[in-house]
């Protein structure tokens, strides 16, 4: 399969190039390198089945291409809410670039959408079937009402163009490659751990998300692509649910650190909940994750020990 990845270049990118060149694809990595790093994909310039296109999906692009893995956007606070109107173009321009290219060539497309869609949720754990409870006006809402309108053009696509699509709602994950400064939890506790420095806690910790590494995450998102039962959306994230103050005390724990831990007022529109429903994920892909927090926790904290060394 001659493959397209946008945001190739990305956190969760990178990973998926590396996983789709050992599968045998030709790979085409559009990245504009907003938060895309170049250090993530520079093992890989070498190989001859992997190609690097520097460009903004917010304008059109013509390829030939068999796949499209539609990952691009800034997908942290921090980086979504610099400038949370060219997120919202990210979203809805760039995903209308990207349904258009496949539908041209007649490419399958996945949508890389996201936990946000269900904001801030009112029914615990989260299903496919429940609609959400997002603020459209918040400083989040750029990013959180920007994957729903996405999710809304691909199945608009599929219905009045017959595009061939899929669309996956990732919950948090995390693994090396992360940008240290993105304002993640997980970046956040580990780079700061790292470097003896407080450990920042917002409310009193008891908010919960559900951590999934990157390698499952990959897993998933190809084998969502590869099947031909369901278009979706389909959760992919790990069902077990962690509060960010276990989180900080599990990092804190296998770095040996001594920082230690401060309270932050809880940021707008922050849900206080978060755990995915994979009920459908195991049924149509067989899927589930494998690495659990600790193991995970452990590679993520040597990739930033050794970037914190190195820089």
């Amino acid at each position: 399969m001659r493959t397209l990845v946008t945001g190739g270049a990305g956190f969760i990118g990178s990973h998926l190039c590396e996983r789709l060149l050992a599968d045998g694809n030709e790979v085409i990595c559009l990245d504009n390198f907003y938060t895309g790093r170049r250090t993530h994909i520079r093992h890989l310039l070498d190989h001859r089945d992997f190609e690097v296109v520097r460009h903004d999906v917010i304008q059109p692009i013509l390829l030939e291409v068999d796949r499209v893995f539609h990952f691009a956007c800034p997908a942290s606070p921090v980086h979504y809410q610099y400038n949370p109107v060219k997120t919202v173009k990210t979203n809805v321009m760039g995903t209308i670039n990207m349904l258009g290219l496949a539908k041209r060539v007649k490419a399958r497309l996945l949508h890389a959408s996201t936990s946000e869609v269900y904001g801030d949720p009112q029914v615990h754990p989260q299903h496919e079937e429940y609609w959400g409870h997002v603020n459209p006006i918040g400083p989040r809402s750029c990013y959180d009402e920007g994957k729903r309108v996405a999710e809304t053009l691909c199945f608009d696509y599929h219905r009045q163009n017959g595009v061939d699509i899929r669309v996956i709602r990732i919950f948090n994950t995390y693994g090396p490659r992360m940008i240290a400064d993105d304002g993640r939890v997980v970046s956040n506790f580990v780079v700061r751990a790292l470097q003896g420095e407080p450990l920042e806690v917002y409310g009193d910790g008891s908010q919960t998300r559900a951590f999934c590494y990157i390698d499952d995450l990959v897993e998933g998102a190809t084998r969502m692509m590869a099947q031909d039962d369901a278009i979706g959306p389909v959760n992919l994230g790990n069902p077990v649910e962690f509060t960010i103050r276990q989180l900080a005390e599990l990092v804190l724990e296998l770095t040996g650190s001594s920082s230690p831990l401060v309270s932050r007022p809880l940021p707008p529109d922050d849900p206080v909940r978060r755990r995915p429903d994979i009920t459908k994920a195991r049924q149509l892909l067989d899927w589930e994750p494998t690495v659990q927090l600790e193991q995970g926790l452990e590679r993520t904290i040597a990739y930033f020990d050794e970037l914190l060394r190195t820089a």
